[in-house]
């Protein structure tokens, strides 16, 4: 065994001068020099009784072992403890209750799959707008649209479905005016019409994933057609799909502030709608309406006031616009507010090169 020593080690008592190098000493615990220090646990060097039998340093026995505290127990031994019981055991907590179950507080209303409670009749009255209707069904009154393909949704939209004396059934949908520029302008009570009617040609600018789309689509219904312009790649996919079902409806992937390039797929209409929210949206409709607006005929456009000026009041904003309009040739009649359904936002309706009436 070595050991080392600094400067100054001492071994067996005899100095030694080094400088901190190692040297071959005696043994740790040979007998003689330093001797081994007794077990901890022996008789007769420290008094302390053997804790163990089995030798001096022996490892202590299993806390679980046979011979002294027995086998662990399982955790829910027959014998030990009460088995937990199952959740759904019957006799002990009883099955779960069927959702439509009759329970303490009497059966859950039922709902059909259109979303009105079905113990509820609606009652549907045409609207002054035509091919607009109104549904009272108690604490509700929404619009509504001729559902023109019975049986599917377009965006997960309510629906409502009247049997006839015949037995037929005729299916409405709800306009959502949180969802749609177009019935917030209705709700909220527009005194002229709104232009659109059945059998009509309306050009949509803007025309998004297809949601007032669809609405205006039931509105015209099959001899009627819409126009829908869209820039946005995924929303005209969207917009796509949803023509597929609804053949008076004619996507159009392009931007609206070049009429030019799709003036060979959209003949003269009768309405033009604009929800673009652009600074010169007011440009936009313009130049739509040289290419396709008839002389006579109407326009109906959606203003964002934040996206033409966010510095200005948005009465000064439509005003603005207002005036933009005039000096195109096109006149507005009629101007809303869309509030509470759509904050900062208005809706104007006009026509388009009215001709002034010869007194005779």
């Amino acid at each position: 065994m070595q050991k080392y020593l600094g400067r100054g080690g001492v071994v067996r008592g005899e100095a030694y001068r080094g400088r901190g190098r190692y040297i071959k000493g005696p043994p740790r615990n040979e007998i003689g020099t330093r001797g081994r220090p007794p077990p901890r646990n022996e008789i007769g060097t420290r008094g302390r009784p053997i804790r163990y039998e089995v030798g001096p340093r022996s490892r202590p026995p299993p806390r679980y072992d046979v011979e002294t505290r027995g086998p662990r127990p399982p955790r829910y031994d027959v014998g030990t403890r009460v088995p937990r019981p199952p959740r759904k055991q019957v006799g002990i907590r009883g099955p779960r209750p069927h959702r439509n179950e009759v329970r303490a507080r009497g059966p859950r209303p039922r709902r059909n799959d259109k979303g009105i409670r079905g113990r509820q009749k609606a009652v549907i009255i045409p609207h002054r707008n035509e091919g607009v209707f109104y549904a009272k069904t108690g604490k509700e009154d929404v619009i509504l649209t001729k559902n023109m393909v019975p049986g599917q949704s377009v965006y997960n939209e309510k629906r409502i479905s009247i049997p006839n004396e015949d037995g037929s059934k005729v299916e409405y949908r709800i306009w959502n005016p949180h969802r749609s520029k177009l019935a917030a302008a209705v709700l909220g009570g527009v005194n002229n019409d709104i232009w659109i009617v059945p059998g009509a040609k309306v050009l949509y600018l803007g025309a998004a994933s297809g949601t007032s789309v669809s609405h205006v689509s039931d509105i015209v219904g099959p001899t009627g057609v819409v126009y829908a312009v869209e820039f946005s790649a995924r929303s005209a996919r969207e917009l796509v799909t949803m023509a597929q079902k609804r053949t008076n409806v004619i996507p159009i992937f392009e931007d609206a502030r070049h009429p030019g390039k799709y003036r060979m797929l959209v003949g003269m209409v009768d309405v033009i709608f604009s929800d673009v929210a652009q600074p010169d949206q007011a440009r936009i409709l313009s130049l739509n309406a040289e290419y396709f607006l008839k002389i006579g005929g109407h326009f109906v456009i959606s203003i964002k006031a934040n996206c033409i000026d966010s510095t200005k009041d948005a009465e000064k904003v439509y005003e603005q616009v207002r005036n933009e309009l005039r000096e195109n040739q096109l006149k507005a009649r009629e101007g809303i507010k869309l509030e509470p359904y759509e904050r900062h936002h208005a809706c104007l309706i006009g026509d388009y090169r009215v001709q002034k009436k010869q007194n005779k």
